[in-house]
């Protein structure tokens, strides 16, 4: 593990303070003087594999009491803030799963939205991206995990899906 430097030690440890583990590049702009010093910071800061990124603007803090730098957040909760909370749902054996239609560990996460394609890995979870329309986006449900909110594939459309699967 590589040694921290004392802004980025500083960074760190006032959002960790803050309580502040997922934050946007607005909230590092007072521990630098300009966009090359973010980026310089951002950067290294993931190479030591401090903080994660989860879209253009949004990372993820590994907290200090993660000596090595191993850390896991719940998949759904790290795909909502991936999101930022609006036009998608989690869907397939993830919400199977949620929803106690079957006993299977999803090692992938379906996630449905209008923006992206393709897929990530994140904390060792698969995540896949697949277009869906906005008219399917508004008929899914919002929950709650961990005391923060996200979007899943209603249960009767998840209980149907599974007998198509069977």
């Amino acid at each position: 593990m590589k040694g921290l430097s004392a802004k980025e030690l500083g960074l760190i440890s006032t959002l960790e303070f803050e309580k502040k583990y997922f934050f946007t590049t607005a909230d590092i702009d007072a521990f630098v003087k300009n966009k090359t010093q973010r980026y310089n910071l951002i950067k290294n800061l993931v190479k030591k594999k401090r903080i994660v990124k989860l879209n253009k603007s949004k990372y993820f803090l590994i907290p200090i009491k993660a000596k090595t730098g191993g850390w896991s957040e719940h998949p759904l909760i790290v795909i909502d803030e991936m999101m930022n909370g609006k036009n998608y749902f989690v869907g397939g054996w993830a919400a199977a799963n949620y929803w106690r239609l079957t006993d299977q560990i999803p090692f992938q996460y379906d996630v449905y939205t209008t923006k992206r394609q393709g897929q990530t890995t994140l904390f060792h979870a698969r995540i896949v991206f697949h277009r869906t329309s906005k008219k399917r986006i508004s008929q899914s449900t919002v929950k709650i995990i961990h005391n923060h909110s996200f979007r899943i594939a209603r249960l009767s459309e998840m209980k149907t899906w599974i007998q198509l699967r069977e």
